[in-house]
């Protein structure tokens, strides 16, 4: 391996690996995996990129550390030259953590003694412009991210969030140097008294520079955006275009699990309903043991071969009333195991096809699908929308998943999801 990224969830983590197989024209990209957890064995050697995903977001901090090391020195273990700690475009975390020491615990690990800090996606909308993060033009804290119910975001300068959870001095490396390219974007660095720095961007182009500039980084941290220039630096060593991965299609049965309340999400379950059949879970029900495994699957059966799609998804008032009479963390475990014994029973029952919205839902379901299988590498397959690809799980009888992010996908993303899963392309 080459690269080597320690994803703090499983969204994210099918994010920036679609990016480093996809990689920019003319290079292309590099052959990407992508595991849920660390492997306890080593992998194929023909993969040139590792991505580990952890469910370390929202975990407590002493165990996203643990996580994050266990996971960052397997993928040295295999070769790895340069790391990248993935978290979301949004710099989803508290003012305690854990993009601040989960940074700092791997940096100590490799020596870094300059660690970027670049959250920007600008083709979903997410750019970083003066240490301030926008969403599709909105300041984070007015973009509906404050009203997240794990990590609400309430204030748009990163520099300061980052400073909340961190000793390390927080500097920054503006637009105006940005834009001027690489080398500038070095020399910034390089004049930089702190060790963690926020680098601006608001382009494609920005962060090509910044992926430049970042060649010979032990350590860089972001959203998938990052990693858009980085293949090119080792393809470029080899004078070759990567061979990437080859994808023909798996047609089958289907069904579709959604556990994000973002309103992008809710949006697209809206769409989807009105051709397709939906279920809407009773979370109160499942926390009393009424609504289990078993109804799901019955509904599913019920609707087989019509796209059917089952969603706990709620507004932000539902889920704040949920959580206040049952409790957040009992709340999400309950919804977490549900997905997960979900999914392991349909692909027992011979599913092909499974589409996921919700970086906790998505975690669930990989983990069940990949013991199911037996299987520790996911490849990745072509792009869905920006920063959704397919994944194929499994060898002699693989299946594909689509691991969504909450506040990604185009309106009509659940049923272009399970063509492009079909026909290959």
């Amino acid at each position: 391996m080459k690269i080597g990224v320690i994803a703090d969830d499983f969204t994210g983590a099918s994010d920036i690996a679609n990016t480093l197989a996809k990689g920019m024209e003319p290079e292309g990209g590099i052959r990407t995996a992508q595991f849920p957890g660390v492997p306890n064995i080593p992998v194929d050697e023909e993969i040139e990129a590792g991505v580990i995903s952890l469910k370390s977001r929202t975990a407590p901090v002493e165990e996203a550390i643990a996580d994050s090391l266990s996971a960052l020195r397997w993928l040295a273990d295999q070769g790895c030259q340069q790391f990248i700690f993935k978290y979301c475009s949004t710099f989803d975390s508290t003012t305690k953590g854990n993009i601040g020491p989960v940074a700092k615990a791997l940096a100590d690990e490799l020596d870094a003694q300059k660690v970027v800090f670049c959250p920007a996606f600008p083709t979903t909308g997410r750019t970083v412009y003066h240490g301030h993060l926008f969403v599709l033009g909105k300041l984070l804290h007015e973009s509906g991210m404050e009203n997240h119910p794990l990590t609400p975001m309430t204030d748009a300068n990163i520099r300061r969030w980052l400073q909340y959870q961190t000793q390390e001095a927080v500097g920054l490396v503006s637009i105006d140097a940005v834009e001027q390219g690489s080398e500038a974007i070095a020399d910034a660095l390089q004049k930089a008294g702190e060790r963690f720095v926020i680098g601006d961007a608001i382009s494609d182009e920005d962060l090509l520079a910044w992926g430049e500039a970042l060649k010979d980084a032990k350590l860089i941290t972001g959203g998938s955006g990052i990693a858009l220039g980085l293949p090119r630096n080792f393809l470029r060593e080899t004078s070759s275009k990567s061979a990437g991965t080859v994808f023909t299609g798996i047609a089958g049965p289907a069904a579709i699990l959604a556990g994000s309340c973002s309103g992008a999400t809710r949006r697209q379950i809206e769409i989807h309903a009105k051709s397709h059949p939906t279920f809407a879970i009773d979370v109160s029900g499942v926390m009393f043991g009424d609504v289990t495994t078993q109804t799901l699957l019955d509904f599913f059966e019920e609707h087989s071969g019509q796209a059917p799609l089952a969603y706990s998804s709620g507004s932000p008032d539902d889920v704040r009333a949920i959580q206040g009479q049952f409790g957040q963390e009992a709340v999400a475990e309950k919804l977490d195991n549900l997905f997960e014994d979900t999914a392991r029973e349909l692909v027992q029952k011979g599913y092909k096809r499974l589409v996921v919205a919700g970086g906790e839902t998505s975690g669930a379901v990989a983990q069940a699908v990949s013991e199911a299988l037996g299987s520790p590498a996911m490849s990745i397959g072509p792009e869905i929308d920006p920063g959704v690809p397919v994944l194929s799980v499994g060898k002699t009888e693989p299946i594909t998943m689509a691991l969504k992010s909450g506040n990604f996908g185009a309106p009509d993303f659940f049923s272009k999801a399970l063509r492009m899963m079909e026909a290959g392309k």
